[in-house]
């Protein structure tokens, strides 16, 4: 069990971001800037992020999707409804690089710390608005979370169109996803400013973002005018590729290519199949592939889930074992490489994370800590910036 506290070593070290986002969208995005070496100041109200009692609590304000989301930060306190903080906050602009917040646009600018406002304070910062709406839409303002995007964006709809009930990604995806965005955009803005010394506004709208992620294979006629072909990706919408029954379990197994169905048919011993279906033609295989997967079903149930992963390993086919959540830490890989690693938290004690699962040969990324409690770095902060609650000079 180690106790991180080691000095940023990621390509961002020496970058200074404020951070006045909450929930999930924006603390993951600034949690991969944190990762990598920059200085995330997390600015909290005193209530704190909400996030901070969501999910397993064992320490008070310190749940389990709060420390997932909120390592390597440092957290202060401020009431932004107090001219005084308001100062506070305006003092410490002039010393960040990057300024990101996930408000709607028009309660930001309430407390003066719109776009413009910051830019004043900071001419070449890079600020970044993650909202649930563009702001050039009839949508602008209105309120969002994870869900709504989801049923918004046609995620909840290809569900429909494949002939299920509508339901959500048991995964708070709409958010996830956004965030590695919303990274994306200030890791493009950071490396404009490099080459140019320009800062500029970014703004990253959860609904465009994921309806552009969504329809990425699910386009289909869309991309025609003129096309009578429906949207969507019809391998997917009708269904076929679903965890396969096996004589003792279940069993995500994925024939692909024409030598995989070659050799999957042929082990289990109906090259009539492959004769059947002209696998080597891929556009007349991919017309009846919902029979193919069907006769697949039928096969998979024909033998045990360790004969399969045996069969399949032997023939080079996609396989593995269906985890659950629980059974991660012991997943072979996940274990080898290290994925999950173990310190000692100053508050919760022993601590399981996920680490940085990307790997820079130079400037490696690392847990430096776990998440903050809160308002626990508001005097070091402030004080490294000569900034006392006053506003004034601290030297």
């Amino acid at each position: 069990m180690s106790n991180q506290s080691q000095s940023p070593t990621g390509p961002l070290q020496g970058v200074r971001v404020l951070d006045l986002s909450s929930v999930v969208l924006g603390p993951m995005a600034t949690q991969v800037l944190a990762d990598m070496g920059a200085d995330v100041i997390k600015i909290e109200a005193p209530a704190g992020d909400m996030m901070r009692a969501n999910g397993v609590v064992t320490h008070p304000g310190m749940s389990s999707i709060f420390m997932a989301i909120n390592r390597n930060k440092r957290s202060v306190v401020l009431d932004l409804k107090q001219a005084g903080d308001r100062d506070v906050l305006r003092r410490l602009i002039a010393t960040a690089d990057v300024f990101v917040h996930n408000m709607r646009v028009p309660a930001i600018e309430r407390l003066g710390f719109g776009y413009a406002a910051v830019a004043a304070l900071k001419p070449d910062i890079v600020y970044c608005a993650a909202t649930a709406f563009g702001e050039d839409g009839p949508h602008s303002g209105k309120p969002a979370f994870d869900e709504v995007i989801q049923a918004a964006s046609g995620l909840v709809g290809a569900n429909i169109a494949g002939g299920n009930e509508p339901d959500y990604v048991p995964s708070l995806i709409a958010d996830k996803t956004v965030g590695l965005a919303v990274a994306n955009a200030l890791l493009g803005a950071l490396f404009y400013r490099e080459r140019h010394g320009k800062g500029q506004y970014v703004e990253v709208p959860m609904l465009e973002t994921l309806a552009a992620f969504v329809l990425t294979e699910h386009m289909g006629g869309l991309a025609f005018p003129g096309s009578t072909a429906p949207a969507g990706y019809h391998r997917l919408l009708k269904g076929g590729r679903k965890p396969l029954r096996t004589a003792d379990g279940w069993i995500c197994m994925l024939p692909y290519t024409q030598k995989h169905w070659e050799a999957f048919f042929r082990d289990a011993g109906r090259d009539d199949l492959a004769e059947h279906f002209d696998i080597a033609d891929r556009v007349e295989r991919n017309k009846r592939i919902q029979e193919l997967y069907g006769h697949m079903r039928e096969i998979a149930r024909t033998r045990t889930t360790a004969q399969w992963l045996e069969s399949c390993e032997r023939l080079d086919i996609p396989v593995t074992p269906i985890y659950r959540l629980d059974e991660l830490p012991e997943h072979p890989h996940l274990k080898a490489v290290g994925l999950f690693e173990t310190s000692e938290h100053p508050m919760v004690g022993a601590l399981r994370q996920v680490r940085p699962a990307a790997r820079f040969s130079l400037t490696p990324l690392s847990i430096r800590h776990g998440a903050p409690a809160l308002g626990q770095d508001t005097e070091a902060v402030l004080c490294e910036a000569g900034i006392d609650r006053a506003g004034g000079s601290a030297g």
